[in-house]
């Protein structure tokens, strides 16, 4: 799995001119899934996000988490964070995975985050979104669950 997050003081999604989640201070979180991932990828990448301290303490230096500040998390599918775009002027999209196994495990991810104690928004898998948001920093991780 794949995550592309961003610290945010604010976001939305809508589909159709239609919010369908937002959020105040907190994480954007973009998930792209491959064809070899499990529930045991999700576990360890939503356990990673919500200790991850990248939040500004008292001292202005990033030593607290999501958890620790009160922020939300707003989690939208995402399988071009697959794409290949090394050859051609096409991306290629082989290392994505297959639309029910990614439908299931965004799913997961998204109880799994809100298990830990975060208000989780969504956006809607498969659907053609919109998504605005404001970076706070800005600040942007790149993050890929570990290799089997």
């Amino acid at each position: 799995m794949r995550i592309l997050l961003q610290r945010v003081t604010r976001a939305a999604v809508r589909v159709e001119d239609e919010e369908i989640g937002s959020i105040g201070p907190g994480l954007l979180i973009f998930l792209g899934v491959t064809e070899s991932d499990t529930k045991t990828e999700a576990d360890w990448l939503a356990e990673k996000i919500a200790g991850l301290r990248i939040f500004s303490d008292e001292a202005g230096k990033m030593n607290l988490s999501v958890t620790d500040s009160g922020g939300s998390v707003l989690v939208v599918s995402q399988f071009t964070l697959y794409g290949d775009c090394r050859r051609g002027r096409r991306p290629g999209f082989d290392k994505a995975g297959p639309p029910a196994l990614a439908e299931e495990l965004y799913e997961y991810f998204k109880g799994k985050v809100a298990s830990l104690g975060l208000t989780v928004a969504s956006g809607r898998f498969a659907a053609h979104m919109e998504v605005e948001l404001v970076n706070d920093g800005p600040v942007t991780f790149i993050i890929d669950s570990p290799e089997k």
